[in-house]
């Protein structure tokens, strides 16, 4: 059995496991990226491994913990960032995903802020399986009815109920449900917001292949953009979790910034 160094970090909460593959290719497969999200030591809701840098860019590979790869993790990529910027002794670092380009900055003692690009609201971008529109989405499954659903892409689709109190539903019923719902092809994740005032939402999250969790970057950005363009808040919002805000800007040139902490590094040993 192989031991690895690999690390743990978290960001509000939301675990990841993260491999350097910089100097080793190492690849690890579905059925075995499931089993090590159920060891209790290592529970994670994402795996990302980071591959050699190409022009001081670092690409970043992201797998959930149901094993499918996906294109997009803000606090994933703040946690990583964080520890390349630490490594490097540098505050600016440049990442690239399979879906964009992310540009991170340690502004403080574990607080990074990232560019998270440009929201995208095509219905074939986002994608949803028919033209229909992304701002006004109803859904009724299997009991359930939620109205006025606000569906984009912010490197990974979402769709955003705002509700007077998030956790009415029993999301870790509802939300498996509305993530394979038939309108998205790519599933989606799924958030409900309430939205407090102008300032400050609280959110509760079902995330695409990895259910319930305690943060979620992409999430937060979905929900102030979509906030934002309803008219029910401004264009910064406090995003508030279970441990802890981030804070995020849909910014004029349509850019988000999301801003937030991260935990300290945890170096382990991986048997595979």
């Amino acid at each position: 059995m192989e031991k690895l160094d690999a690390y743990k970090m978290n960001g509000l909460g939301n675990e990841f496991l993260i491999i350097d593959r910089r100097a080793k290719n190492i690849n690890i497969n579905k059925e075995k990226i499931v089993e090590l999200s159920r060891i209790n030591k290592l529970r994670f809701d994402q795996l990302i491994f980071i591959d050699k840098d190409f022009n001081k860019v670092t690409p970043i590979v992201i797998f959930n913990s149901d094993g499918d790869e996906v294109t997009a993790c803000g606090n994933g990529a703040r946690c990583i960032a964080y520890l390349l910027g630490k490594e490097r002794g540098e505050k600016t670092v440049f990442l690239k995903t399979i879906e964009r380009d992310l540009t991170a900055e340690i502004t403080d003692d574990l607080i990074v802020k990232i560019n998270m690009g440009q929201p995208k609201f095509d219905w074939d971008k986002i994608p949803l399986s028919k033209n229909i529109d992304h701002k006004n989405i109803n859904i009724k499954i299997e009991g359930y009815e939620f109205n006025e659903g606000f569906a984009l892409n912010v490197g990974n689709p979402h769709i955003v109920f705002f509700v007077k109190d998030c956790f009415k539903n029993n999301l870790k019923d509802i939300g498996p449900k509305i993530e394979n719902y038939e309108l998205f092809p790519e599933k989606s994740n799924v958030t409900f917001a309430q939205v407090n005032n102008k300032n400050n939402i609280i959110v509760n999250v079902w995330e695409r292949g990895a259910g319930l969790t305690k943060a979620c970057g992409t999430a937060a950005c979905a929900t102030t953009v979509a906030s934002y363009l309803k008219g029910l808040t401004n264009n910064k919002v406090n995003i508030k979790f279970e441990q802890g805000i981030l804070n995020v800007e849909f910014n004029e040139e349509k850019n988000i910034f999301m801003t937030g902490p991260v935990s300290q590094i945890e170096k382990i040993k991986l048997n595979l």
